[in-house]
């Protein structure tokens, strides 16, 4: 009998170590901050100061946030993000930093673009960023493990009407130019355009966006130059645009005219409108049905190969 309480007793004092030590291990957890994400690196796209800025703050230099994709899985594609936000805020959350973690998880390598906006600046401030954007992604690709012709631009909104100037108003870059960068090209190699402003000379024109690219009476000419389903050409890129029919705020007709545009113009294109969802859903993570555009969005970068 003696023998026996003293082999329960030292059971007991055997699960009892076992409950406290898992007590205490439970408690140092509990009070170990958790730990952060690495902060991504951010890359300004001109070191010596962004051509016609005012002053040297934040807002004044404009900037890439890079992304890189798992190195196990990635591809030799990549990706700038212009988030949305009518010319006066950027859209960086989920229009830029969800945007970017998406691209990764199909191995692209994305860039968040912080362009100029109003009040602090106007017409030509953002379109120059865009580009530059474009021709820095490029002139360092190898860096990135991306191929030159691999480029791709995403804008959402006011970002898809900046990401759809860049992909009308381009050029091969000026081979004299002291700057390396300045030397190559800043055409896109294709374009990712949801629930974009496009028009700035039709009804269906984003006026607070006007406002705040172009300012007050801006001239005609610039207004039609600016309304890009009117410049679209051959030699514009690839195109997938998204929008909803129930968009107020930036109306559908806008991805319409510039669909029927690169139709025109022989140049790839595929564009999806769902019935429902208001303007500015991003990856409309919150509707099971509006959600499934990324998926047709991948389709599409499959079978242009670009996810190989």
């Amino acid at each position: 009998m003696l023998l026996l309480c003293l082999e329960l007793r030292a059971v007991f004092r055997t699960v009892l170590l076992i409950v406290l030590s898992i007590v205490l291990l439970l408690a140092a957890v509990a009070i170990v901050p958790a730990q952060q994400p690495a902060s991504h690196k951010v890359e300004l796209l001109w070191s010596g100061g962004a051509p016609g800025a005012v002053g040297t703050e934040d807002a004044d230099q404009p900037n890439l946030t890079v992304y890189p994709a798992p190195e196990k899985s990635a591809v030799p594609t990549g990706v700038i993000v212009f988030p949305g936000g009518g010319y006066g805020a950027l859209a960086k959350d989920h229009e830029g930093d969800q945007i970017a973690r998406w691209l990764n998880s199909l191995g692209i390598q994305a860039f968040v673009l912080q362009y100029r906006i109003a009040p602090r600046y106007h017409y030509p401030a953002p379109y120059l960023d865009a580009q530059r954007a474009i021709r820095y992604v490029r002139a360092h690709a190898s860096a990135y493990g991306i191929a030159p012709s691999r480029i791709g631009i995403w804008g959402f909104s006011a970002g898809g009407h900046l990401a759809s100037t860049a992909g009308t108003h381009f050029d091969a870059g000026d081979e004299h130019a002291a700057d390396p960068i300045d030397r190559v090209s800043s055409r896109p190699d294709f374009m990712v355009l949801a629930y974009p402003v496009i028009s700035f000379t039709t009804p269906y024109t984003h006026t607070g966006s006007l406002h705040n690219l172009l300012g007050d009476n801006p001239d005609p000419k610039l207004v039609q130059s600016l309304s890009n389903e009117t410049q679209v050409t051959a030699r514009t890129p690839p195109t997938f645009l998204f929008h909803t029919n129930e968009d107020k705020g930036v109306p559908p007709e806008n991805s319409v005219l510039f669909y029927l545009a690169l139709r025109k113009a022989g140049v790839p294109a595929e564009m999806h409108i769902y019935e429902r969802g208001p303007h500015g859903v991003g990856l409309a993570r919150t509707d099971a049905v509006l959600a499934t555009w990324s998926g047709r969005l991948k389709d599409w970068l499959e079978i242009r190969g670009l996810l190989q």
